[in-house]
């Protein structure tokens, strides 16, 4: 077993959880591990089959997006009739996923954000893109057009590869060693600049000091080649038929390969951690020896 994963037991989405369980993975959630559940499918029904196809997604999309909030669909060239299937797969892959973060991580459950599914139907090697989005460099997340204001970035994945093909990531350091790193070849933020980013709506809110680090960490760590070939990391593969939880804001983590994997993301307030200690903003902030938001 990896260094990098705690594995726990459980095979059900809906299946109850004892409290030292729900203990242990949020202890381990929140260090930055990879919370692995190697027995937990997402089983589809029999008419869900055919959206195993690359084809499912549009042309300019590599995944298909759904928001349960308010019902659309997103990423897909699907005829009406066939978009109502998808999206109640999605719906149901969305309720699963909030139902096992509701147990799994009990100190969250009334703070938690649910946000967008995504189901990524196209193969993640070989895609053509710039190095900003080339999600097989090692990165931690941070979305340019959507400030998280030090909102952590929780995220559920499950493999259903039909054909028995594995999800490959790379994950890197601890993201305290990211920051040691890079944080001092780093711009610093300018207030005036994150105000016009957000007047000319290229930002969904103002990006505070805390996501401008975010994303420039996010840039830098994929542009160094040397980086990416020679810092301490390990391969890490994910079977179909198993589901692995992550802090995407702290864990440093590329998508090597795969194909047909579903994603819920969900945010934090970091008040509501149970260590907030261990959260990016506050290990940026102790580095920055400033408040970043």
């Amino acid at each position: 077993m990896s260094e990098r994963l705690v594995e726990f037991d459980i095979a059900g989405w809906q299946t109850p959880i004892a409290t030292p369980m729900a203990t242990q993975a949020t202890e381990a959630l929140e260090s930055g591990k990879v919370v692995y559940l190697r027995e937990l499918s997402f089983l589809l029904k029999e008419n869900e089959s055919q959206f195993l196809s690359a084809d499912v997604a549009d042309a300019n999309s590599k995944n298909v997006r759904y928001d349960i909030r308010i019902g659309t669909l997103a990423g897909t060239s699907l005829s009406p009739e066939l978009q109502r299937g998808m999206r109640s797969m999605m719906n149901r892959y969305a309720d699963s996923t909030r139902a096992l973060v509701n147990k799994l991580f009990p100190a969250y459950r009334t703070h938690i954000i649910q946000a967008r599914t995504s189901y990524r139907p196209v193969e993640a090697e070989g895609r053509l893109s710039s190095y900003r989005k080339d999600d097989t460099r090692l990165h931690v997340d941070a979305f340019p057009a959507t400030p998280t204001a030090g909102r952590r970035i929780l995220r559920v994945f499950t493999n259903v590869n039909p054909l028995g093909v594995p999800r490959h990531w790379r994950v890197g350091e601890p993201f305290e060693e990211v920051v040691q790193r890079f944080l001092k070849t780093l711009p610093k933020p300018n207030w005036l600049a994150a105000k016009v980013l957000q007047m000319i709506n290229l930002t969904r809110g103002e990006r505070t000091a805390y996501d401008h680090y975010m994303h420039h960490l996010h840039n830098a760590m994929k542009a160094n080649l040397d980086y990416q070939k020679n810092v301490s990391q390990e391969d890490v593969y994910f079977p179909p038929g198993s589901t692995w939880i992550v802090f995407s804001d702290q864990v440093s983590h590329a998508a090597m390969s795969g194909q047909f994997m579903f994603e819920q993301t969900f945010y934090l307030p970091v008040a509501h951690m149970v260590n907030e200690q261990q959260a990016p903003l506050r290990v940026l902030e102790r580095a920055a020896g400033r408040s970043l938001v």
